[in-house]
């Protein structure tokens, strides 16, 4: 349970993902593992158009449509393979090792769930290779993935940045309780600059789960600051990100205030679809 798992599709968000996952290696002293999924359509057999034609020309059009499945089927591969290669190219520029690659076919997240247990880490697009144009849009494949995996998800955005700020995004709920202890046992944040945010009413009983919060943080050797704001968490989270100059997001999957539910719920959607910084979820 040792190594990353970087999820590639040769969208304009891949390169980012190579940068954030080598940056996650590099804190963790562990390699990276690149995957690239063939969906089940690429290389599916086509449909029969032929039933209406007579036999001769109905087998050499079957023959033709075979030979168009072949042939697809084996430039997806190509195309695979030099996903691959371009992503571990990048990996190794940025001093990242082992690397290994795995072009696969069928679905993402029988494939993520098969390699769960030794992994510590996913990393993968905000959208994927089919939305790259579309703003309102989250990738279908990061929504399956994290419903899916119990392990932290690490949704890199377009462009990769230096990390040193972080946001925490705190709503005192189990996850992001489970949040903080994973944090305070992870290399990945030593040294960096931590924020607590409380996005609601300033009430006694959410500053003490934020002064507990903070002294895990601190028994880390992190000195995280501690906000309360109120507002909307989509809205306010957004533009503390964007006024202050924040890196990273990190929050809880799960939540029991108005940041809840994880993708499923549309505040989480609005929060991870808004703002331009990578964001990480822990379960």
């Amino acid at each position: 349970m040792n190594r990353i798992l970087a999820l590639v599709d040769g969208s304009a968000y891949s390169e980012s993902v190579c940068h954030h996952s080598a940056w996650i290696a590099g804190r963790l002293a562990t390699g990276v593992d690149l995957m690239h999924v063939l969906g089940r359509r690429e290389g599916a057999e086509a449909s029969d158009l032929s039933g209406s034609l007579r036999l001769g020309a109905r087998s050499a059009l079957l023959a033709e449509l075979a030979e168009a499945d072949a042939t697809r089927a084996r430039i997806a591969q190509a195309r695979g393979r030099a996903i691959l290669e371009d992503a571990e190219g990048i990996l190794r520029a940025d001093n990242v090792g082992p690397v290994a690659t795995q072009l696969r076919k069928g679905d993402l997240v029988e494939a993520v769930t098969e390699l769960e247990p030794d992994l510590r880490a996913i990393v993968i697009g905000k959208r994927g290779e089919g939305a790259d144009f579309a703003t309102g849009h989250l990738g279908s494949n990061l929504e399956r993935v994290v419903r899916a995996t119990r392990i932290p998800v690490f949704v890199a955005s377009r462009a990769f940045n230096p990390i040193e700020r972080v946001l925490v995004a705190f709503d005192g709920s189990a996850s992001a309780r489970t949040a903080i202890r994973r944090m305070a046992d992870s290399p990945v944040f030593a040294g960096l600059a931590v924020t607590l945010l409380h996005v609601g009413e300033d009430k006694p009983a959410m500053r003490d789960k934020l002064d507990e919060a903070a002294m895990t943080l601190a028994g880390a050797g992190l000195r995280p600051d501690i906000r309360i704001v109120a507002g909307e968490p989509d809205e306010v989270i957004d533009r503390v990100v964007t006024d202050d100059g924040f890196d990273l997001l990190v929050m809880g999957a799960y939540g029991h205030s108005r940041i809840r539910s994880l993708i499923i719920g549309s505040t989480t959607t609005a929060m991870v679809r808004a703002v331009r910084i990578p964001v990480l979820l822990y379960r």
